[in-house]
Formats: structure tokens, C-alpha cells, sequence
């Protein structure tokens, strides 16, 4: 191979290089036989370049060139040449140059490929999944893991800078809930017993605070069991941050931060400081959604008036009944068909309400859908809505959770259809002041809204048993462009404190012992006021490169179903395994999944 090592990159030369010699490694992206000319468009991660087989080339050089086909991985020594005025390609970095092959050597050829490896496959996740290997050499898929990388580095960078120290925490831990089912690990020692992994780091870096490390970080690899989706996968990775004696200022401050650092230095972009901040109930009165895209301004208008002196009994229920009426106002959308309103009415009926009520602004007056109800409200539908001739007017009437967030998904649904979100810009936002419990209604007891470690907001100290749903936390999310990107809280480090947070989502203290007792008894030795926050690398990747889902910022993600096309996992193992760990399936467990083991032993087909 010293013969055929690179010299430089296939990105990397340019017209002042002209009349070098150079070693090139790469894969044949383009193959072209004009007449005796043979180019060749030779690819690696850097970039492009452009060999020549001329017509003076030897008899075995032109052989070799002639062979080669799409991805043959070869050895390229030649000399530079500056392409003529007429002939430079000014959409490639090299393309003001070519090598002039002297001598190719075939470093390994390739079989006939799934799909054509370009800028971006065009060819079915699955398919592109099981041959990750080539879809990874895809120019897309290539700039995305490659600003994976900046991504990455960037953090360190910053973080590092500010006094943080990167630290790992175990990937074999307790099982402990965390809100999704924990991947469960036998332990072939103790049988009987199990590791879990980890969904975050979240008890470790705490301790690590009463440890006395008192700015921690991680890009930290969680693992969480739950249905996936595109935002979702079952492990993902996590800007994981820890800090002691700070308040909630001080961890917007270092984000902010760290985010501007990030963008800046990773795509050259000058992020607005500070974010925008906004209330919990505040974002869900005004957007529907306690992850607003605040990219476009369509907002959620109070229409409660709609439901007073009038005849149409849906709203003036939803009144009586302690409900609300959320309006929506399309601007210049009185155009919609009835099958458009229909798809949008669907929208909103996934969350739970039942129906869209609809009508159209006109010069006249109104018209449509329950335009008749109420022509005497026309004067204040335009004053208190702000609605226009040849607007759409969307409501929904229903309990205020239900409206809100109803009304808010139709609201996220027409910001894409109308292509009102300006792409290729970033609206970050605080999201403050959560609910520190919500009711279950179906267990008729409290749950801790985001966590059960989250610090009271001081003012609710003294009423917090006896009235939790008005309590707020000292918690906080970051969202970008309707994604929320980061979760975090102070914590409580108080073991008293705790302990009536567990009383009151139903946690005796015994059983709190037996989950989290490493932490709380932690916690009796000075443990410091601390607080923390984990942005979604995946998920920020994602964002910043305006994909969809994570899939496509992940080298090797699991498939919508959870499974990896690839190396075909989750797969079966070797009955022996299971005997070791001291397992056996239930009966009839894997021979609904086709297995023919008789005995249902756990034997794999």
C-alpha cells in the first residue's frame, strides 16, 4: 500500500497546485468514455476530483480505466493540470484542476450497488438502512455525521473553557423510573437480578454535585424503551450538564452560551441573545403547545365571547361547564374547501376534540360553517380577533387543556402546509414556570409533571400539600422551531423537601428508600444546591440540518419499528445463553414470533 498512499485529499487541490505529482485515494463516483478520453470523478469525504486517461495513456492504464465501474475503491498517481478557462466547474472546489492519470491500481471492486450512491439516496429508508455502509458515503449523509462531528467538538470546546469537567457515569446502573420502560440487563452472577441502562444520567450527576464536582458534563448515551418516532430513538446521546450553587439564570446563561458557540463556530450563524422566554400557560394560550415554532406568527386568540347571547348550544355549553372557545384566524385562507377544513378538523380530533367549528370573514359579513349563529357578532369577531375580509376563522370549544392543545396542533399543521415557517432560520425559546404536578385522572392521584427531584418555586413551600395543582417548579425547556430541545430543573437537595415531594405523588418513603436510596442517603452528607440541563445532541442535529428525524443525523440508527435493517437487531440467541443468564421464555412467547422450539426453553430458530 506505501506506493499507493494519498498524498493529498480528493478536496484538496487546486490551480496553484498545477504540475504537481499526487497520490489520490478514493471510490469512482462518475465513470465517462468520451471517445478515447476516459474521465473519472474520484470521490472521498473531502470532496471531488476529476482524473484524466487522455488519449496517450498506455495500453494497460486505459485497460485498468476501462474496468473500473461505480465504487471501486482505487489508487490514483498522477500529475496536476489547470483546466483550461472554458472548462473549469466552478460548482466544484477542485474544479478549476484535473489529474492526469500516469497509473491506477484497483484497491477493491464493488458488486453491483442497491441504490446510486449521490448527494442524498433517493430509495427507501429500510433499503438504505441495511446498507448503512453505503448510504453513509452519500455527500449528505457525509455533511451531516461530519457536523456531528463539529457539533461534538464544540461542546468540549465550550464547556472545557468554562471550567466543566467531563465526566462518564456507569451504562449498567439500578433501575429506577424516569417516565419509559428501561432496557434491562441479566447479570449472569446474580441471577435472577438486573442491570438497567441508563435513560440519563440523571441520579449520577447529581451525586457527582455532593461529590463536590461542581460543573460536570457528558455527551452522555441514553437508552430509553419506548415507541419510536421521529424525534425518538431507542438510544440516543445527550449534552448532559450539571452545576453547583446556580439558579436558573446562571443555566440559561451557560446554554445561551454554549448554543451560540455551537452555531457560530459549527455554521458561521450569530444567534440573538437572550432567548425569547415564555410562560407555560402563557405558550399554550398563545400557540397551543408547550414547544411553539415561533418561526411564523399565526396565533391562538381568547373567542369566549362567541359562546355569550347565543343560540348555538356547542359553545355556550363548553361555557357553562367551566370550558374555554380558542380561536384561530387564517389570514386570506376564506378559500379553503370544505375537504381542507375537513383534513385540519381530523388534525384536531387526534388531541381529543370533537370537532372544528369554522367560519369564512367576507366583505358582507360572514359565511360558512356556523357563520349563521352568529351574524351579530361579526363587528366582534373583527375587533377582539383581528379577523379580515377573507380570512379563515378556526374554534375549538372544549376543556382549556383540550382547546389549547387541540386548537395548537391544527395551528402547527397549517404552519407547514402554508409554508409559513422561514427555513433555514432558528427561533430558540425558554418555556418557564411548569406545573410542578399534574392530576392523573385515571389513578386519581398526583404525578410529578417533569421529574421528582425538581426544586418547588419558593412561594409555593407552604401551600404545596394542601393545593399541588398550583404549584410551580423551577423548571425549564428549551424549544427550537417546534421541537423541544432540552429539559431541565434546579434540583432538590434538601432530604426533608424530597420526602414531601414523594408523600405527594403517592412515594412512601420505604419505597423511595428502596428506589432512590443511594441518592437520598447522599444527600444527608452536605449536599450543595444544584441544578442541570440535557439538550438532545440528536435532536439539536436535526434542527440545524432541517431533517425530520433523528434517523438522519445517527451513523446507525434503528428503522421506525425499532430494528436495524443492517446487523438485524434485536435478534435471537443461542439457548445456552439464556441458561447462563437463567431465563426462559413464557410458553407460547416466541412461537407467536415463528420460533419451533418445542419446549419454549428460549431456544432461537
Amino acid at each position: 500500500m506505501e506506493a499507493h498512499k494519498r498524498t493529498v485529499t480528493c478536496g484538496q487541490l487546486r490551480t496553484e497546485d498545477a504540475g504537481k505529482q499526487v497520490v489520490l485515494n478514493g471510490w469512482v463516483h462518475r465513470h465517462r468514455d468520451h471517445g478515447g478520453v476516459i474521465f473519472i470523478n474520484l470521490r472521498d469525504r473531502y470532496g471531488i476530483t476529476q482524473v484524466v486517461v487522455d488519449e496517450h495513456a498506455a495500453p494497460q492504464l486505459r485497460e485498468t480505466a476501462e474496468e473500473l465501474k461505480f465504487e471501486y475503491c482505487i489508487a490514483v498517481t498522477g500529475t496536476v493540470q489547470a483546466r483550461p478557462d472554458s472548462m473549469v466547474n466552478s460548482e466544484m472546489n477542485t474544479g478549476g484542476i484535473e489529474v492526469i492519470a500516469e497509473h491506477i491500481t484497483i484497491l477493491s471492486r464493488c458488486a453491483t450497488l442497491p441504490f446510486m450512491i449521490d448527494e442524498k439516496a433517493q430509495t427507501n429508508e429500510d433499503l438504505r438502512l441495511k446498507y448503512r455502509y453505503l448510504d453513509l458515503r452519500t455527500g449528505s449523509m457525509q455533511k451531516k455525521i461530519s457536523l456531528r462531528s463539529q457539533v461534538m467538538f464544540r461542546t468540549r470546546e465550550y464547556l472545557t473553557n468554562q471550567g466543566f469537567l467531563e465526566i462518564e457515569t456507569p451504562t449498567m446502573i439500578r433501575s429506577t423510573p424516569e417516565g419509559a420502560r428501561d432496557f434491562l440487563v441479566p447479570s449472569r452472577i446474580s441471577k435472577g437480578r438486573f442491570y438497567a441502562l441508563p435513560q440519563s444520567p440523571q441520579l449520577f450527576k447529581q451525586i457527582l454535585m455532593v461529590s463536590g464536582f461542581d460543573k460536570y458534563f457528558q455527551l452522555a448515551h441514553c437508552f430509553r424503551d419506548e415507541d419510536p418516532r421521529g424525534d425518538r430513538q431507542p438510544e440516543h446521546t445527550q449534552i448532559d450538564m450539571e452545576m453547583s450553587f446556580v439558579d436558573q439564570e446562571d443555566v440559561f446563561a451557560l446554554v445561551e452560551g454554549l448554543m451560540a458557540h455551537i452555531f457560530k463556530n459549527t455554521m458561521g450563524l450569530d444567534l440573538p441573545l437572550p432567548f425569547q422566554r415564555l410562560p407555560y400557560e402563557e405558550a399554550m394560550d398563545r400557540f397551543g403547545s408547550d414547544k411553539p415554532d415561533l418561526r411564523f406568527d399565526l396565533e391562538m386568540k381568547d373567542a369566549a365571547f362567541m359562546g355569550q347571547d347565543t343560540d348555538f348550544k356547542v359553545f355556550s355549553g363548553v361555557l357553562e361547564r367551566g370550558g374555554a372557545i380558542r380561536a384561530l384566524v387564517v389570514p386570506g385562507k376564506a378559500e379553503y374547501s370544505r375537504k381542507q377544513i375537513s383534513d385540519l378538523e381530523d388534525v384536531a380530533k387526534t388531541y381529543h376534540a370533537k370537532g372544528l367549528a369554522w367560519l369564512k370573514v367576507t366583505d358582507d359579513g360572514l359565511d360558512g360553517g356556523i357563520a349563521k349563529f352568529f351574524t351579530s357578532k361579526a363587528s366582534e369577531i373583527r375587533s377582539k380577533l383581528g379577523a379580515q375580509s377573507g380570512d379563515l376563522v378556526l374554534f375549538v370549544a372544549d376543556k382549556k387543556t383540550v382547546a389549547n392543545t387541540a386548537l395548537g396542533a391544527v395551528r402547527t399543521r397549517l404552519g407547514k402546509d402554508l409554508g409559513l415557517a422561514e427555513q433555514g432560520s432558528f427561533r430558540f425559546a425558554w418555556i418557564v414556570d411548569f406545573p410542578l404536578f399534574e392530576w392523573n385522572e385515571d389513578e386519581e392521584k398526583w404525578d410529578a409533571a417533569h421529574h421528582m427531584f425538581t426544586m418547588p418555586q419558593a412561594q409555593y413551600l407552604e401551600t404545596m400539600e394542601s393545593d399541588p395543582g398550583s404549584v410551580k417548579g423551577n423548571l425549564y425547556d428549551l424549544v427550537c422551531n417546534g421541537y423541544e430541545l432540552a429539559s431541565g430543573s434546579i434540583r432538590i437537595h434538601d432530604p426533608q423537601l424530597q420526602q414531601r415531594i414523594f408523600n405527594i405523588v403517592g412515594f412512601p418513603e420505604e419505597e423511595a428508600k428502596q428506589r432512590f436510596g443511594f441518592l437520598l442517603d447522599a444527600f444527608q452528607y452536605g449536599a450543595p444546591p444544584h441544578g442541570g440541563i440535557a439538550p438532545g445532541l440528536d435532536r439539536l442535529l436535526m434542527i440545524m440540518t432541517g431533517e425530520s428525524t433523528i434517523r438522519e443525523v445517527m451513523a446507525f440508527p434503528k428503522n421506525s419499528a425499532g430494528l436495524s435493517p443492517m446487523d438485524e437487531s434485536p435478534s435471537p440467541v443461542e439457548p445456552g445463553q439464556l441458561q447462563e443468564l437463567g431465563l426462559q421464555f413464557l410458553p407460547g412467547v416466541l412461537r407467536a414470533q415463528g420460533n419451533t422450539d418445542p419446549d419454549n426453553t428460549g431456544a432461537a430458530d
